[in-house]
């Protein structure tokens, strides 16, 4: 079942179109946004990536929607559920995510669709828990995370299994939410 459109007052989550991977290869190029990623990414790895959200997105009832801002700009980056394809001490799991072009940053578009994603996991899809994670110096994701209501344990902090244990950005934090909490934080 392919997963739905979700719309929020300001966004609209959805399927993508192959008119969004050029917007979304540029925004992949740029270094403020890859910021905590290894690198920036080729129109190629771009595409590839796009790839694989596309066909997550048709193959499942969720995935990382491609995010429109309404009457403002026809695809500013995604946002959505995912499920992670390494092992760690806390997957299999459901994570939360988000990437938005650097010129839709600070206006709360992240919060607003990752509230929405939050909202579909737990109550559509009656998910149990949703992490999510980021490397410990990206101050900007963690605290849309804990405006989001996820609660961060140092002890859950892990090494990312994708990048070499000296690597500046290895380290990752770790941020929960189970549905109990999000239905309190919600109200």
């Amino acid at each position: 079942m392919p997963a739905p459109v979700l719309t929020t007052k300001r966004l609209i989550l959805r399927h993508w179109r192959e008119s969004d991977l050029i917007a979304f290869s540029k925004m992949n190029a740029d270094p403020r946004v890859m910021e905590f990623f290894p690198k920036t990414l080729s129109k190629a790895e771009s595409d590839e990536i796009a790839k694989k959200l596309i066909k997550e997105l048709k193959e499942k009832d969720y995935g990382l929607w491609a995010v429109e801002a309404k009457n403002i700009a026809p695809f500013i980056g995604f946002i959505g559920l995912h499920s992670t394809d390494y092992d760690t001490s806390f997957t299999p799991c459901i994570e939360i995510a988000w990437r938005l072009a650097y010129e839709h940053w600070n206006k709360g578009y992240a919060t607003e669709g990752a509230k929405e994603a939050l909202d579909y996991g737990f109550n559509k899809l009656k998910l149990k828990e949703i992490v999510s994670f980021t490397a410990i110096k990206n101050l900007r994701s963690r605290k849309v995370m804990e405006k989001l209501g996820m609660v961060h344990n140092p002890k859950d902090d892990f090494n990312h299994p994708k990048l070499p244990l000296d690597h500046p950005l290895s380290l990752h934090v770790l941020y929960r939410l189970n549905n109990p909490n999000f239905k309190k934080f919600i109200k």
